[in-house]
């Protein structure tokens, strides 16, 4: 009887075990698909910006901040540090460590309570990226075969690399990169004995352990982890004496460690349409910023704001008053700098690139320059006298009545002096003396939208954006080729393939390099000596051009070194009035001074005259002196020498 109840309990256990075995096969086969996410690992990774020089601007995310680590990138302390304290016997095991299972069964049935686990890194990560936490036989029974089947398809050394990719390390950074990175502001083959320990630490208690919040927790475990290393004899008794005095140094930035939030933001919106995944695929985007001169600008523009804003007696807290500035590398179109508001945390709307305001006066090189392509001379005379003019709106009878800015007329006035003291009624007379539509017909090849085709576009009556405004003053900046400004320079893909370039892009050539040298003469006097001497730098030949629309609502200066333009924009988000002062060169040029001034002490090296091209030429004749080109010849008499009692009817 005895030996039917032994032999029966034999044959059930067999039955057992082969039915156990059976079932394994089965589940080892039906989880295929939840092994797939582990061996074609693909996580979420951040995307980085750059700047020209490779410095980093900012990360991107969705969710959450992992940067991508291979393998070869992870030094061999902070793998030892891992499998010393997690895993002893990880190179060893197929996935499960039924001795480490066994042990940490006794020693929690002794205490107990759970103290130790038996988990293998395999485990862990299979866990952590497939399962749940969920404590049941059967999720562990599944977890077994999920990691005995990641071992058979990957290598220990991808099993690694996924789970220090993978893992949380507190702070909100994933992976371990992300973490060096973070804590410690180092690449991980610059990292420490002991910090490659207090990495090494994190992952089994993130929020305990993280040296942001528990600085001497963190080291303490550290230590622990050491002297582990130290009894297998993977360091040696000077190198852990060593690391356990180093206190390393951590830092608490913030996830993005965006640096220049306009930029970001900017880059962003230019690539999500290209790009959907923008933020989770891992891509490094490399932009034409500068970002010493990025801070140049965010400070130019800070003091000219605080400048204006205690000319109008307001609050730097209260007031309405904003800017932009921008600037752009005259013969490459790129952008160097990029500030579109005076405080992101109020406003991130990007008043650089997204607001469309009126140029005012600052538009009024473009009429002159054609002026100067249809052979008028910086010498040529033109009329400075008040007209009226008579049109029709939806049927109605109007009377429009311009005059200058300083409310009076002088008759006969020289072209060059009427661009540089900014008179509007010479340009109104001499849109009338061209005539529209030709202005019109030639003003197309600057790629505006809505560009009146009446004679309001004498005064700069038409949108348009500082990124616009660089765009086309690039025709001057750069002899006559306006160039489209270039933000983003390319961007390379996680494995290191460059997926996106971009080149320099020359929209036309609205004039030639003579005839922009002309112009450019006239606006370097309107620096000197005319509305934007405000924008002075001694030592440096700078151009350039104030604009201020009716009742001082928009304040520009658009301007120029031989190297580089910038863009000056002051005004209210409201549109109201800046106020007194609130002039292009009151309110907008003392930010491109400063700019420059600060810009040349960076790059000392950097062109301080504007070459002068073939074709100009320099006469003294007489009366008749200054330059010319063979399509702008000087004029041969001028009605202020023939006659300077102006035979024009000023009323």
């Amino acid at each position: 009887m005895v030996n039917r109840l032994i032999k029966g309990s034999i044959v059930l256990v067999i039955i057992f075990i082969i039915a156990l075995f059976a079932a394994f096969i089965y589940a080892y086969n039906e989880i295929k698909l939840d092994a797939d996410k582990l061996i074609h690992y693909n996580p979420q990774t951040s995307s980085t910006i750059l700047d020209a020089k490779g410095k980093r601007i900012a990360y991107i995310f969705k969710g959450k901040h992992r940067l991508y680590a291979n393998y070869s990138e992870i030094p061999g302390y902070l793998i030892e540090a891992l499998v010393a304290i997690e895993d002893t016997r990880f190179f060893e095991h197929d996935g499960v460590n039924p001795d480490a299972i066994i042990r940490a069964a006794l020693k929690n049935f002794s205490a107990g309570r759970k103290v130790e686990g038996g988990s293998t890194l395999t485990q862990q990560l299979v866990k952590n990226t497939i399962l749940t936490n969920e404590r049941s036989y059967s999720r562990k029974i599944k977890e077994a075969i999920l990691s005995m089947k990641i071992e058979n398809e990957l290598t220990k050394e991808e099993i690694l690399e996924r789970y220090l990719n993978e893992m949380f390390f507190g702070h909100g950074y994933y992976g371990v990169k992300t973490a060096s990175r973070g804590y410690f502001r180092k690449e991980l083959d610059k990292l420490t004995l002991k910090e490659s320990a207090i990495l090494a630490g994190l992952m089994k208690a993130p929020s305990t352990y993280a040296p942001t919040r528990n600085y001497e927790k963190s080291l303490n475990r550290a230590d622990t982890i050491l002297a582990r290393m130290n009894k297998l004899g993977w360091i040696n008794h000077d190198e852990y004496i060593d690391a356990v005095k180093e206190t390393p140094k951590v830092y608490k930035d913030s996830l993005t460690q965006n640096i220049a939030p306009y930029v970001t933001d900017e880059v962003v919106r230019r690539l999500k349409k290209e790009f959907k995944d923008i933020k989770t695929g891992g891509y490094t985007i490399y932009t034409t910023i500068d970002m010493e001169q990025q801070k140049i600008a965010r400070k130019a523009l800070a003091y000219a704001h605080k400048k204006i804003v205690k000319r109008q007696r307001e609050s730097l807290k209260k007031t309405t008053l904003n800017g932009a500035i921008l600037a752009v590398e005259n013969k490459t179109g790129n952008i160097k700098a990029m500030v579109g508001g005076v405080n992101y945390k109020k406003s991130a709307f990007n008043r650089a690139t997204m607001m469309v305001r009126q140029p005012g006066s600052a538009f009024k090189p473009f009429i002159y320059q054609i002026a100067l392509d249809m052979g008028y001379n910086p010498a040529t005379e033109l009329t400075d006298v008040a007209r009226t003019f008579q049109y029709y709106s939806n049927g109605k009878r109007k009377i429009w009545r311009p005059k200058n800015y300083e409310s009076d007329f002088v008759g006969f006035i020289k072209l060059r002096e009427a661009l540089v003291h900014s008179r509007n009624l010479a340009t109104i007379n001499l849109v009338t003396e061209i005539g529209v539509n030709r202005i019109f017909e030639k003003l197309k090849g600057l790629n505006l939208s809505h560009i009146p085709q009446d004679m309001s576009i004498a005064l700069g009556n038409l949108g348009a954006s500082p990124v616009k405004m660089a765009q086309i003053y690039s025709v001057f900046a750069n002899g006559g080729d306006m160039l489209e400004p270039r933000l983003i320079s390319k961007v390379v893909a996680r494995n290191g393939a460059v997926i996106y370039k971009t080149q320099t892009k020359e929209i036309n050539n609205f004039t030639t390099p003579p005839q922009a040298y002309l112009m450019t003469d006239i606006l370097k006097d309107i620096v000197k000596r005319g509305t934007g001497r405000n924008a002075r730098v001694k030592g440096i030949e700078l151009a350039g051009k104030t604009g201020t629309t009716n009742k001082n609502v928009d304040a520009w200066f658009c301007g120029y070194s031989p190297s580089e333009e910038v863009i000056v924009w002051t005004g209210r988000d409201n549109n109201r009035p800046i106020g007194r002062g609130g002039t292009g060169g009151g309110a907008s040029a003392p930010a491109f001074a400063y700019f420059m001034k600060r810009l040349y002490k960076l790059y000392p090296n950097m062109p301080r005259k504007f070459p002068r091209p073939q074709g100009v030429y320099n006469a003294v004749n007489g009366v008749r002196t200054g330059l010319y080109s063979d399509l702008s010849p000087l004029p041969t008499a001028t009605k202020s020498e023939t006659n300077p009692e102006s035979d024009f009817d000023l009323f």
